[in-house]
């Protein structure tokens, strides 16, 4: 189930094919068992994901779920969160917990999309090959010996090793 597109999983869990929980579960052990090689994450976020999972499943059996609810999704470290440390890869905000949701993780939460983590960036987004990171270089799923480039690397890096279905980005300079 981590080769499917977003469209092809709200197809799924709208037909009940397998539960929200279960999609969370499976992309949350494939995290594991990849980060340590790619470390593409920054923070894993796997109990609010489970709980968001587990609302998600709700919404889908009283027959309220919407267009995005129970879909996975990662963020660039660079969005605030309230609920796990936005540090945008510097020594600096290493533990910093933003006190607001940032606009775009706000619209996506309020959507019902699972949030499974933070993802590797160049520090506070300057930079071009995702090396600048306090949290160590993020690599290439498809080569280990290269990064995958852009500020946004660690995003570009989950969603390429099927570590997430889509993740945030950013455009900087």
């Amino acid at each position: 189930m981590h080769q499917f597109t977003l469209k092809q999983l709200q197809q799924h869990l709208h037909a009940g094919d397998f539960s929200c929980r279960t999609l969370i579960e499976h992309l949350l052990a494939r995290i594991s068992q990849h980060n340590t090689a790619l470390n593409c994450f920054i923070h894993i976020n796997t109990d609010q994901a489970l709980q968001q999972a587990e609302l998600a499943d709700s919404l889908f059996r009283q027959g309220k779920a919407g267009a995005l609810t129970g879909l996975p999704i990662a963020h660039k470290d660079i969005f605030c969160t309230q609920h796990m440390p936005t540090t945008c890869a510097s020594k600096m905000l290493a533990d910093f917990t933003a006190p607001y949701e940032s606009t775009v993780t706000a619209k996506l939460l309020d959507q019902g999309m699972i949030c499974l983590g933070k993802t590797n960036m160049d520090e506070f987004a300057m930079g071009s090959s995702n090396e600048s990171s306090y949290f160590s270089t993020c690599k290439n799923p498809w080569d280990l010996s290269r990064v995958p480039g852009g500020s946004s690397g660690g995003s570009a890096a989950a969603v390429a090793a099927l570590l997430a279905p889509a993740a945030t980005g950013t455009d900087t300079g």
